[in-house]
């Protein structure tokens, strides 16, 4: 009988998520996808706050500064690395088994500015130690709780630095709710160690719980 060779295990990719609130995160954002290269072997999901009753011309604002296509995916489609993906105002981006999307309803401002957290939680259930979280500019609280899953599940975490116009809001709550952060520096700084820790293709080393 000849022996059939079994396929390559297909290797785990990086998901790197990003969250943002107002008219300064939204810069951040742009900043951002400005700086990473279009050949980035990372899916990249992003999360803006944004009220769920009105028009968003989030994906036309991002392809304009962005090396990446910015897309809208359908429910249960496939992420695939080198693409931006971002939800709609009322179906909020979050990853899935099977690195497969997941929409989640918030009509009527369900989930009005948990947003960022309801994505890292995903990303931490689901890419462990293949996540990398990154808050940008934002006030109130979002992502802070989000960020710390992501510790916890083994990810890299990174913020904004304060010198950086982000004092308060998001990236302090962030660097002071919970575990330390991996990573705080600008927005090209944070550029640079996302290219550099995707193209190494090492996840995080494994967190141990005392």
């Amino acid at each position: 009988m000849q022996l059939v060779p079994s396929a390559p295990a297909k290797r785990p990719q990086f998901f790197v998520a990003v969250g943002a609130s107002g008219v300064a995160g939204l810069h951040d954002l742009r900043d951002l996808l400005e700086a990473l290269p279009a050949d980035l072997p990372a899916v990249l999901m992003i999360v803006l706050h944004r009220p769920s009753n009105r028009i968003s011309h989030l994906q036309q604002v991002l392809a304009r500064r962005s090396a990446l296509p910015v897309v809208i995916p359908q429910e249960a489609e496939g992420y695939r690395a080198g693409i931006c993906y971002i939800g709609e105002p009322a179906a909020h981006l979050s990853l899935a088994e099977r690195s497969r999307v997941h929409l989640i309803g918030g009509a009527h401002d369900r989930y009005r500015n948990r947003t960022v957290d309801l994505l890292f939680e995903s990303v931490a259930a689901h890419a462990g130690r293949w996540g990398i979280g990154v808050v940008l500019r934002g006030s109130l609280s979002d992502g802070a709780k989000g960020l710390a899953s992501l510790h916890l599940a083994g990810g890299a975490t990174m913020v904004l630095g304060s010198g950086q116009g982000a004092a308060s809001g998001m990236p302090r709550n962030a660097t002071e709710y919970d575990g330390p952060i991996d990573f705080i520096g600008s927005v090209q700084e944070i550029a640079d160690e996302i290219v550099r820790r995707v193209r190494k293709r090492q996840p995080v080393e494994p967190v141990t719980l005392a």
